[in-house]
């Protein structure tokens, strides 16, 4: 079998950075739903059209493939008064840009000063080249209802 629309695919993978450090090392096998459903970086999901378990790729995502450039425009500060009372470095906090209040962003807890905080809404990978390397362990056919459950499920989160 190969990969094609809708099949549930399991994928062994190693993430690494420019500077050939492992990003995932404890990391399980990913299993994503391929066809455009968002799940998985799209320029991966290309490469993986079509193979077969046991074929493998490695692929270099940029910035723009992967997490996104890095935006300063994330990075804001914020009085200690208008955030959590056990703020501490590296914690991560929900919130949102005044422009659009339904996108929720996660914000990670950088710095403390004083009477303010820095926090970053970018993902911690964002502006970074990465290297994804995968090897396919099983492909599925799965029915139209697990197809619709498993969209349903990642639309809620």
């Amino acid at each position: 079998m190969t990969i094609t629309k809708d099949a549930l695919v399991t994928l062994n993978y190693r993430l690494t950075n420019s500077e050939g450090e492992l990003l995932n090392p404890d990391q399980e096998p990913l299993i994503y739903l391929h066809g455009g459903h968002g799940h998985i970086f799209k320029k991966v999901e290309e490469a993986l059209e079509g193979k077969s378990v046991g074929d493998s790729i490695c692929i270099t995502l940029s910035p723009a493939e992967a997490f996104g450039e890095y935006d300063e425009e994330l990075v804001v500060e914020e009085p200690l008064t208008e955030l959590p009372d056990e703020l501490f470095v590296g914690m991560e906090i929900d919130g949102y840009m005044e422009e659009s209040p339904d996108d929720v962003i996660i914000y990670t807890v950088r710095e403390i000063h004083d009477d303010r905080a820095l926090l970053d809404g970018n993902h911690p990978m964002a502006g970074e080249t990465l290297t994804f390397e995968g090897t396919i362990e099983d492909i599925q056919e799965i029915s139209e209802e697990a197809i619709r459950e498993i969209l349903e499920h990642h639309h809620h989160h």
